[in-house]
């Protein structure tokens, strides 16, 4: 990979059909098609994209307490989730080598082995292989309660024809030690799918871009309460303002610079292209696990490692 390259990469800020797979990848699939079309050799689609994040959903859950109702839509999250030998994997991987482009995808994904349900995203490669699958290693608040832990085994990047790539998840990037198992084993773009809209998020991404010098590509989803079909309205709680999720997907450069959104309020692919001499550029003055590391000072241990 000649550092002097330029790729232009994709990041899909786009509403899922909630528990409705079928619905939902038919927007991947146009998506990608638009984005590959503009020239995307990558495109991020947002946490939990399939089926869908539950936001404002309780599951019927008190400390203490649990309710049929809330078994009941945990079921229809259950059963709609992702497994990796399911029909929903194989057509990203069809969609991935049609349109010869790395595809990332946010799932809720089920466990082939237990009934537990993770936090991942797979990164298919263009010829429709999942080269890497991270698990969210640690849920936030509610989130608890759908979501096990995943091991951490998944903490590393991966060489492609366009960069080492790899990420976190959500509110994992804003643990330390685990941005750190990322930059130790090389990064060029950083994966930060979300569910977080809030404008303080905006820093986190800038934040993460200036300490690891690589490309941040932050998604979310555009979601309102009407995009919830009337059936599932039940399950939500009450009082819900009419967009739930505003969105804010961009995308920063390895000088902390925004150089595509945050976009607010709407779907929309954002169209990003990386500089790949700004990676080496940024390094003169600061190199988180180089120069700058003092290993004389400080050492990095990271357990269960693949």
């Amino acid at each position: 990979m000649a550092q002097d390259q330029k790729y232009c990469v994709a990041i899909a800020q786009l509403t899922p059909v909630f528990l409705d797979n079928e619905a939902s990848l038919h927007k991947v699939a146009t998506a990608t098609k638009s984005a590959v079309d503009q020239g995307a050799k990558l495109i991020l689609f947002p946490e939990s994209f399939l089926p869908g994040y539950p936001r404002a959903m309780t599951f019927g859950t008190s400390v203490g307490q649990r309710t049929e109702s809330g078994r009941e839509i945990w079921q229809a999250f259950w059963e709609n989730s992702i497994a990796e030998d399911g029909p929903e994997v194989k057509r990203l991987a069809q969609i991935a080598i049609e349109y010869s482009v790395y595809l990332v995808m946010g799932v809720t994904e089920r466990d082939q082995i237990n009934r537990s349900l993770f936090c991942s995203f797979m990164i298919f490669d263009p010829g429709g292989r999942i080269i890497a699958k991270h698990r969210k290693i640690k849920p936030t608040a509610a989130e608890r309660i759908i979501w096990a832990e995943g091991d951490g085994r998944s903490l590393i990047t991966h060489q492609t024809s366009i960069g080492r790539i790899g990420g976190l998840i959500c509110w994992e990037n804003y643990m330390p030690l685990a941005r750190m198992a990322l930059y130790s084993s090389g990064i060029d773009i950083y994966l930060a799918p979300t569910a977080d809209s809030r404008e303080t998020w905006t820093a986190t991404i800038r934040h993460i871009a200036l300490e690891g010098r690589c490309f941040v590509l932050g998604c979310n989803q555009f979601f309102r309460s009407k995009d919830y079909d009337q059936k599932f309205h039940k399950y939500l709680e009450p009082d819900l303002p009419e967009v739930i999720c505003q969105g804010g997907s961009m995308a920063v450069d390895p000088m902390g610079q925004v150089i595509a959104g945050p976009a607010w309020g709407e779907e929309k692919i954002l169209m990003v292209e990386l500089d790949f001499g700004l990676l080496i550029r940024s390094k003169l003055d600061f190199d988180p696990v180089g120069h700058y590391a003092r290993g004389d000072l400080f050492t990095f241990n990271m357990k269960n490692r693949t």
